[in-house]
């Protein structure tokens, strides 16, 4: 059988073909492919989730789901392999077969988003976190104990096969997966090899990521080419510090990072998209006890079955015809939001950057019930008691700022060979630490000169957050 009669393709936006392992691949023998995955409705449920939790009520054309995303961090995958298992091998002699490397690395760009829920990471903070889970920790018992002998059956990639005597690990997957809970993850028990691979799902420049920033860029309307991906994964090896880019490559990892960073302020922290976020917020504190019976590692049937349609057709639908009055009235709540019907609107905004943590600490902006408090004594006496809500929109993007990706990525001096972690990098340095985009929502009816004058009284004359540097 020649390889293109058991390769499926699939056209994607922003990769062009994505070629997977098709059905066809089973007249080989007794074994599983990439299209079992695929199909799978672990994995079609994704699509009925957004990549952008909130966002496509603001960008239309922003209705991509993570089952497109999963696809092409599949892609990227083997991307990765190509540019970087030479290095791999040659940092880590006990490395598996490049069939093994580049298999493992697919399965784990299609299943990293296996476990989320409706609306993704806003359900992650609001619904998982009491059951102390992540998405990715769910996705992790989905992996194992659903998808387990699925996995162990994959033989062949696009490119290439696995060895006889090799077989796909599903704990390996979850240990890609799943992010270090600590600043430097250096687990005795777990090859270097594998270690150096979660670099890939976990540092600063990620299949993941790279994805994500690309599709969110081009399906928002924001850009059709934000990044340049290909002189990223030109300039990058494995050394057995970790994932390393040569210095002539740093120019495009900064770019990268700050576009990364324009996408938090533009798209994601968007106003209308928070103001969409703190109605969601409410209507998820007051419902979440009637849509899920609880936490999900013990209801995993019903979590297959539980994605955003099938909670807005609950909310929507059903729940306007039940005999609850309660559930009624939250119904009537839900159609409003998804009919963009918001309670609150942006009155006050500004954006402050920081250079350091310490610096952030010593600002207004630091603590958003500090923020409230100052702000509300700054109002007339008359008006301090009315309806306002407080956002703080923060994002760290340079690198060695967000915990457990510090230490994961390094730079090469290409004179001399020095090998040193990107965060001492001078050129990093030029990127702001820290963006906070701080927003004052009130009702439409609310008075607008008295909200102005009482956040320029705690600027000052000049306007600025004494912590910031602008």
């Amino acid at each position: 059988m020649q390889k293109n009669d058991i390769l499926a393709l699939i056209h994607c936006p922003i990769h062009g073909y994505i070629s997977f392992v098709s059905s066809r691949s089973k007249r080989l023998g007794d074994e599983a492919c990439e299209q079992d995955l695929i199909d799978h409705p672990w994995v079609q449920r994704l699509r009925q989730i957004h990549q952008l939790q909130t966002a496509w009520w603001v960008f239309p054309a922003a209705e991509h789901t993570r089952f497109q995303h999963v696809l092409g961090v599949m892609h990227l995958a083997s991307r990765a392999v190509e540019a970087l298992y030479d290095s791999l091998k040659e940092t880590c002699p006990d490395v598996p077969s490049r069939g093994y490397v580049e298999a493992l690395l697919r399965v784990a760009g299609l299943l990293h988003d296996v476990g989320h829920g409706p609306f993704g990471h806003f359900f992650d903070e609001h619904f998982l976190k009491p059951y102390s889970l992540t998405h990715e920790t769910l996705g992790a018992d989905i992996i194992l104990k659903e998808l387990s002998p699925i996995i162990q059956k994959i033989r062949r990639t696009p490119r290439g096969e696995l060895l006889p005597q090799e077989q796909l690990d599903p704990n390996q997957i979850v240990f890609l997966i799943v992010r270090p809970q600590t600043h430097v993850s250096r687990e005795e028990n777990v090859p270097l090899w594998l270690r150096l691979l979660r670099t890939l799902f976990c540092g600063y420049y990620t299949v993941d990521n790279m994805d994500f920033v690309l599709r969110d860029a081009y399906m928002s309307g924001y850009s059709p080419k934000i990044v340049d991906i290909d002189r990223l994964f030109y300039y990058s090896f494995f050394t057995p510090q970790g994932l390393t880019i040569e210095e002539r490559g740093l120019g495009s990892l900064v770019h990268f990072l700050a576009a990364r960073a324009e996408l938090f302020r533009t798209i994601y922290f968007h106003r209308t998209v928070r103001a969409v976020d703190m109605t969601l917020l409410d209507l998820f504190q007051e419902s979440k006890k009637f849509f899920f019976p609880g936490n999900p590692q013990k209801y995993l049937e019903d979590y297959l079955d539980f994605t955003e349609w099938s909670l807005l057709v609950q909310t929507t639908t059903q729940w306007k015809h039940s005999d609850n009055q309660t559930l009624r009235e939250l119904s009537e709540k839900w159609r409003q939001m998804v009919q963009r019907h918001l309670p609150w609107r942006t009155v006050v905004e500004r954006t402050f950057f920081y250079n350091s943590p310490s610096q952030e600490r010593q600002s207004l902006f630091a603590d958003s019930r500090f923020f409230e408090m100052k702000f509300r004594a700054a109002l007339p006496e008359e008006s301090r008691e009315m309806p306002l809500r407080f956002d703080l929109a923060r994002h760290a993007s340079r690198p060695g700022t967000i915990g457990p990706a510090e230490n994961q990525n390094f730079v090469m001096d290409t004179k001399t060979g020095k090998i040193r972690p990107v965060t001492e990098e001078e050129i990093v340095r030029s990127l702001p630490l820290i963006s906070t985009i701080c927003r004052v929502y009130a009702r439409h009816d609310a008075d607008e000169k008295i909200l102005h004058q009482a956040m320029d009284k705690l600027l000052g004359s000049n306007g600025l957050d004494e912590g910031t540097n602008m």
